[in-house]
């Protein structure tokens, strides 16, 4: 019997075909397609044709076009619908892909088949994309190691497979931790919660298998509880498992694991020849060194910090006000500043609710992508991975752009977060291939669900990715999407978040889900005038993570990450009363993988630019300028085709400095 995962996809797209896959089809089918690949590098390699473009650079484009189907498959459920059988695969499978990415760049004939295209560059006939593109390999190579000798050579091979198993070691205990923990919650404990938070909890439960309502370290669940529970000893308990999260001891301890991590990342720079592992990584991105990243995020520290050291004054006054000696804790800071909001600004998160639910706020997104770019979004009756998911085709004019995937709600299977991914990408080479695009979200399930002010802004957040991955109009797939320096990648996901703010998205689609009638302009109003409130808290809690992941990484790596974590945070000054959003041992943006190490910053970064670039649509009178959307277009669809700074300043005519972040978060005056 053919192996689904290799067979033809005649299923609607050529969409995997979920319903026919088993757990048993995946070890195989990627012992297949390494073989497949191995066979097609090895050929590249001694093809005794002088190398050319096309039988070196594009034949590396298309060699593995197996694995990246079946790796699609596997890693997106891998991440949001794990089980054990996956999760000993990613064990297994974690060496031996960092095995064969090695043997790739280490291939001497293969690196030089691609010097000497490099030597002779100005001479192919090459066109701007094709140019970047064979940088960008060469690039690669040299950055894995391909000019490196002997025993520097095999010791990079072992430092990148020990990488790789600890990265998925780190990410599974993790999810192992987020899955073992749940705090139950009598009748009397829900006592003062809304009816959404309640709603959650029975549903949580009910995942569960509990008899009752419970806590589950899901942010969508624990953040509302953490602010609208008046049982402060639930409130703790709640919190320190949350921040406990890969640091309880036992086999799920993620703290050496960091360490070696950190040793290992900054072996692997010193091989290269770079002073530490910042130094190397941020070579490539838009930032260029540490000291620019360390420039940027001290300065949004300082105001951040005085705004966040008031507003703690401030709700100690009202833990005192309640009876209670002491100073204000961490599991009070959320609950404190929900009613401070409430009595600042008359707005209550629970009153909002109803107005934001789940299948409005997707209509909202697609009626943006729409109102901007032309998509259309048909729902698609088609087998997926999990019942939670449901598939939409997205067509311009009646053309097909691509399928896109949401899977929104939270479950003891999937990894916390929220992110977006590709089961397969956008490429013209070897004819046209449309991606097929998912968003994963941790929503917390209700009938219906409603979402969350912060909720709501994830979801437009990832579904920016996801027009970055649909609107992609590039020849080579090693360029397509979100294919693009690490500090450029969240441009469009934070751009896309402000056109929720916009009056009208809300008067069209934020409607009571009972009623349908439209938000009252007065909540409306509420809503958008307080949308800086608690920005001293939110900035600090982020701003102290990327500045210990930059810490890590800059100099020698430390013994114990964990001391070095509250030496960075002793020197900041950081608030008591605040903890860093991911401490070291859950911080799995660093940890379970190399994307956002010594790259965390890059929120801010891209932050920067988001603000300007939405002003100018403003400047343009109209949210929705078809002008200036057709311009934004050009960012979305050249994915890494063009330098990031060109792409931007192209769009805006230059590049923006730190104000119009300062202002977006309110900490304006703060810096002054």
């Amino acid at each position: 019997m053919t192996n689904p995962l290799l067979a033809d996809w005649t299923t609607p797209f050529a969409l995997p075909p979920f319903d026919a896959i088993s757990d048993a089809d995946f070890a195989p089918a990627f012992d297949a397609a390494l073989a497949a690949a191995r066979a097609r590098v090895a050929a590249i390699s001694a093809d005794p044709a002088a190398p050319s473009y096309a039988n070196t650079i594009e034949a590396l484009e298309l060699a593995e076009d197996e694995l990246d189907r079946v790796s699609g498959v596997f890693f997106n459920l891998s991440g949001a619908d794990s089980n054990d059988a996956r999760e000993a695969l990613q064990r297994d499978l974690a060496p031996k892909l960092s095995a064969f990415a090695s043997e790739v760049t280490n291939d001497r004939r293969l690196f030089a088949r691609i010097e000497a295209l490099w030597a002779q560059r100005d001479c192919l006939g090459l066109d701007a994309e094709q140019a970047r593109v064979l940088m960008l390999y060469r690039r690669m190579f040299l950055r894995a190691g391909a000019a490196l000798e002997g025993a520097a050579q095999a010791r990079m091979t072992e430092v990148k497979a020990r990488l790789a198993v600890l990265g998925t070691t780190f990410s599974q205990n993790l999810l192992a931790d987020e899955r073992a923990w749940f705090m139950d919650l009598a009748e009397a404990d829900l006592d003062g919660l809304p009816g959404f938070v309640v709603d959650a909890a029975r549903a949580a439960g009910a995942e569960r298998g509990r008899p009752g309502p419970v806590v589950t370290l899901n942010r969508s669940l624990i953040v509302p509880f953490l602010q609208f529970s008046p049982r402060r000893d639930l409130r703790e308990r709640a919190f320190r498992a949350w921040v406990a999260r890969g640091a309880n001891g036992g086999e799920t301890d993620n703290r050496a694991i960091a360490a070696e991590i950190l040793a290992l990342r900054h072996e692997r720079a010193q091989l290269l020849g770079h002073a530490d592992f910042a130094a190397w990584k941020l070579e490539t991105e838009m930032a260029g060194t540490p000291d620019r990243v360390r420039e940027l995020l001290m300065r949004v520290w300082a105001p951040a910090r005085a705004r966040a050291e008031a507003d703690a004054a401030a709700l100690e006054a009202m833990l005192h006000a309640d009876g209670i000696n002491g100073a204000l804790e961490p599991w009070d800071w959320r609950y404190y500043s929900e009613k401070r909001r409430k009595a600042l600004h008359d707005f209550d998160e629970a009153a909002l609710k109803p107005y934001l639910s789940l299948d409005a706020m997707i209509a909202a997104a697609f009626d943006c992508a729409h109102r901007l770019f032309g998509l259309e979004f048909r729902p698609l009756e088609v087998p997926l991975y999990h019942p939670d998911a449901r598939a939409w085709e997205v067509t311009r004019n009646g053309a097909h752009v691509a399928v896109f995937i949401g899977d929104y709600f939270a479950r003891a299977s999937k990894r916390s977060g929220a992110w977006m991914s590709a089961f397969r990408g956008q490429r013209k080479l070897g004819g046209e291939r449309r991606p097929i695009i998912v968003n994963v979200c941790n929503f917390a399930k209700g009938d219906p669900a409603l979402l969350s002010w912060d909720d709501a802004r994830t979801l437009f957040h990832e579904f920016g990715h996801a027009l970055h991955g649909m609107l992609s109009d590039v020849t080579h797939g090693f360029v397509s999407g979100t294919s693009v320096a690490r500090d450029f990648v969240e441009l469009p996901s934070q751009l896309y978040e402000h056109w929720l703010s916009v009056p009208q998205v809300l008067e069209t689609h934020a409607r009571h889900w009972q009623t349908g009638e439209p938000m009252p302009a007065a909540l409306r109003e509420k809503l958008l005038a307080a949308q800086t409130y608690d920005q001293g808290f939110a900035t600090v809690e982020y701003v102290a993570s990327a500045l210990v992941d930059l810490a890590f990484h800059t100099g020698a790596p430390p013994a114990d990450p964990m001391a070095k974590q509250a030496e960075v945070l002793d020197a900041l000054g950081m608030p008591r009363a605040i903890v860093m959003r991911h401490a070291t041992p859950h911080f799995a943006h660093v940890f379970s993988g190399d994307g956002y190490s010594a790259g965390y910053y890059s929120y801010m970064w891209s932050e920067v630019m988001d603000a300007d670039a939405f002003a100018a649509f403003e400047e343009a009178g109209d949210p929705f300028d078809p002008a200036t959307a057709r311009r934004l277009e050009r960012i979305l669809s050249s994915g890494g085709a063009e330098e990031a700074e060109a792409l931007y300043t192209g769009f805006r005519g230059r590049m923006p400095g730190p104000e119009a972040l300062l202002k977006g978060r309110g900490l304006l005056d703060d810096a002054a």
